[in-house]
C-alpha cells in the first residue's frame, strides 16, 4: 500500500472543498481500501464522508423512494420501506457480499464499486480499465466470468454490483452533488458507462462530484417484483448471471415490466426486447418463455463463457416465472 493522507469531514462543503482538491471520498471502504492494498489504486488523499448527512430513506412528494448515499446496505434492505415497495432492491442487497461486509458498505460505494476482473486486480496484467492502451489480458486469458453483452475490444470485465442491476430494471436517478453547489440528477442508465475505447471512465462523474442520493421512481400498483442469482456457491460469490424483474399486472393483463440482468454485462444490463414482448400479454408459462428468449440478443461470448448466453435465457425465465407466476 502506498502512503496516504486522510481527513475527516462533517460537513458536505468541506467534502466538496476536499474534493475539488483532489481528494477521493471514501465511507465504508470495502472496496478501495482492498484496492489500495494490491495497489491498483493510490490516492493521496482520502475523504471520509461517512458522517455527511446523506443516511435518510424517504418518499418525497411524488411517491419516489429517496435511498442516501451513506446508507448501509444491510440498513436499506432491511427497511420496512423498501422491503414492501421494492422487495427486488432488498432482495439485491441480501444476496451481496458477506453479512460484515452489508454492515459496512453503502448505497453509494456500492454502485461505485470496480470490477473484479482478476486482470484487472492483478498490477502484472494488460489491462485497460488500469493503465489505459496495456491492452486487455483477458479476452484471451481464463474469461469464464466475464461479460457477454456490453463488451468492447478493450475491455469485457463486468459490473460486480447485484443492487446496481434492480436500480437499472426500476430505472433508478443517481443524484449528484458538484463542487461548486450544483445539482443534477443522472439516469441509472447513463451513469455507469460501458467501456467502448475507454474503459477507464466507468462513470458519468465530473470532478470532485459527490453521491447524495439513489432515487427510484414510483411505479403503478400493484407491483410484484424479485432479484434472483445465479453463481458457482450460494454463500460470497459474485453472479455468473442474474436477473432482476418487477412486473404490473391489473385486469390479468401485463400493464408494465421492467427486466435488468446481471453478470452477464460491462454495466447492469436492461433488456426492453424482453419488456417488449412483455406488455399487454396475459401472464403464462409460454409467455415468460417466449420473452426471455430475447435476454441475450447481441450477445458476444468469448471463448470459456458461452455457457452465459443459455444461462442468461433460463434465469430470465425461471425469475419471470417466480414473480409473475406459473400459468
Amino acid at each position: 500500500m502506498h502512503p496516504f493522507s486522510i481527513t475527516k469531514v462533517a460537513h458536505t462543503r468541506d467534502a466538496l472543498n476536499a474534493g475539488r482538491n483532489g481528494g477521493r471520498y471514501i465511507a465504508g471502504g470495502t472496496t478501495l481500501v482492498d484496492l489500495m492494498r494490491e495497489t491498483v489504486e493510490r490516492p493521496r488523499t482520502l475523504v471520509d464522508i461517512s458522517d455527511l448527512p446523506l443516511r435518510g430513506i424517504t418518499v418525497t412528494g411524488r411517491g419516489d423512494l429517496r435511498i442516501g448515499a451513506l446508507v448501509r446496505m444491510a440498513e436499506a434492505a432491511d427497511h420496512p420501506r423498501v422491503r414492501t415497495t421494492f422487495p427486488v432492491v432488498s432482495q439485491a442487497l441480501e444476496l451481496s457480499a458477506s453479512a460484515q461486509l452489508r454492515n459496512m458498505a453503502t448505497i453509494g460505494g456500492n454502485i461505485m464499486q470496480r470490477t473484479r476482473c482478476t486482470y484487472f486486480r492483478d498490477v502484472t496484467a494488460a489491462c485497460n480499465k488500469r493503465e489505459p492502451g496495456s491492452g486487455c489480458a483477458a479476452r484471451e486469458g481464463i474469461n469464464r466470468t466475464h461479460a457477454i453483452l456490453g463488451a468492447s475490444d478493450s475491455c469485457v470485465a463486468t459490473h460486480p454490483s447485484d443492487v446496481a442491476v434492480a436500480f437499472a430494471a426500476l430505472e433508478a436517478r443517481v443524484h449528484l452533488l458538484g463542487p461548486d453547489g450544483a445539482e443534477r440528477s443522472v439516469d441509472f442508465a447513463d451513469f455507469l458507462l460501458r467501456p467502448g475505447s475507454t474503459p477507464h471512465h466507468e462513470q458519468d462523474l465530473r470532478s470532485g462530484e459527490l453521491i447524495t442520493a439513489v432515487e427510484i421512481p414510483a411505479h403503478p400498483r400493484p407491483l410484484k417484483s424479485g432479484y434472483l442469482k445465479v453463481r458457482d456457491r450460494q454463500s460470497y460469490e459474485f453472479a455468473l448471471t442474474s436477473a432482476a424483474v418487477a412486473l404490473h399486472v391489473r385486469g390479468g393483463v401485463v400493464r408494465e415490466a421492467k427486466v435488468a440482468a446481471g453478470g452477464v454485462g460491462t454495466v447492469p444490463w436492461k433488456l426492453p426486447a424482453v419488456e417488449r414482448q412483455l406488455i399487454g400479454e396475459r401472464p403464462s408459462d409460454a409467455l415468460w418463455a417466449k420473452a426471455a428468449e430475447q435476454a441475450a440478443d447481441g450477445a458476444r461470448p468469448l471463448e470459456h463463457n458461452r455457457f452465459k448466453v443459455e444461462l442468461l435465457k433460463r434465469t430470465v425465465e425461471r425469475q419471470l416465472r417466480i414473480v409473475g407466476g406459473s400459468r
